[in-house]
């Protein structure tokens, strides 16, 4: 099954001739998440062949221009283009004020229903769950509330294993209690053990969006060996200061928010303007967790 992530945007603040604003669609077996809406978004979808049409759910973290700009724009879009299926919006609870004045301003009714979920920024929830996906909020902390994401594959039933099944002769009417783990016991009272009777399953993958936030070690305990990270290093360490003051990370804290968590893989995003050339970001968190990139716009991260 898909899971993967694409990168439309990763600078910070204000956006660059070759950077954009936050914003990500996470593509898992075909459906569509927007993660944050930075201005220009959707320039980068169509750049990028996406299809808002595909979209089912958008994610705002905060309500931090560079994080959400683009929204109002893409919600009309939409509209113009004769969207009529329902859309899920996830955020702030006073973002849907700031939808509705617009609306209402620009006499704009929309066509499709638009479904607002708002979010708490004091305690981490579960906002999604279709039986093979959850998403979480994980509550990072910034100048104002914000809400990072974690992406979890659910456990699912085990597969059978025909052969095995067949050898020992195992009734159909069981094979729904060996898909749930169960043993088979037979008439004789031997127990076949599950793992005899199905096949291993794949680990199961997770991916955490965690922009904006200064460092913060009380998320390591949600993020524990999740199989992506992607953490904003906003900053260098000489400018560890200035992180602490606008409650941003540094790419060391990033990569020590990584080890910490034992996670397999790093992503560090939400670059300040300030830096045309990235690999000093790189370079610092290297030392620290070794397994780690720097997000690139354009590039799709396979979670594996």
């Amino acid at each position: 099954m898909t899971f993967e992530v694409t990168i439309l945007g990763c600078g910070s603040a204000t956006p660059q001739i070759n950077r954009f604003p936050s914003a990500q669609i996470l593509n898992y077996h075909e459906r569509f998440f927007l993660i944050d809406c930075g201005e220009g978004t959707q320039i980068q979808m169509l750049r990028y062949n996406f299809k808002h049409q595909k979209i089912k759910h958008i994610l705002i973290s905060h309500l931090h221009g560079d994080h959400y700009l683009g929204l109002m724009g893409l919600i009309s879009t939409m509209n113009l283009n004769g969207r009529t299926e329902e859309l899920h919006l996830y955020g702030q609870p006073e973002l849907m004020d700031i939808i509705e004045m617009q609306l209402k301003v620009s006499s704009t009714t929309l066509r499709y229903a638009l479904v607002f979920h708002p979010l708490q920024h004091f305690q981490s929830q579960i906002i999604y769950d279709d039986g093979e996906l959850e998403i979480s909020t994980v509550i990072l902390s910034h100048r104002i509330p914000c809400t990072g994401f974690l992406f979890r594959e659910k456990k699912r039933l085990k597969n059978l294993d025909i052969k095995a099944l067949k050898k020992y002769k195992i009734p159909i009417s069981f094979y729904n209690d060996i898909k749930n783990g169960l043993p088979y016991v037979t008439d004789k009272g031997k127990t076949i053990e599950n793992n005899i009777l199905t096949i291993p399953q794949k680990t199961l993958r997770s991916y955490a969006y965690c922009s904006d936030t200064c460092y913060l070690p009380d998320m390591v305990p949600q993020l524990k060996q999740i199989t992506l990270l992607y953490h904003e290093a906003t900053f260098d360490s000489t400018l560890i200061e200035r992180a602490k003051a606008t409650f941003h990370s540094t790419a060391a804290q990033a990569a020590s928010i990584a080890k910490q968590a034992q996670v397999k893989q790093l992503l560090l995003g939400h670059f300040s303007a300030r830096y045309k050339n990235l690999d000093l970001l790189l370079q610092e968190a290297i030392p620290v967790f070794k397994q780690v990139q720097l997000a690139e716009e354009g590039k799709t991260y396979v979670i594996e």
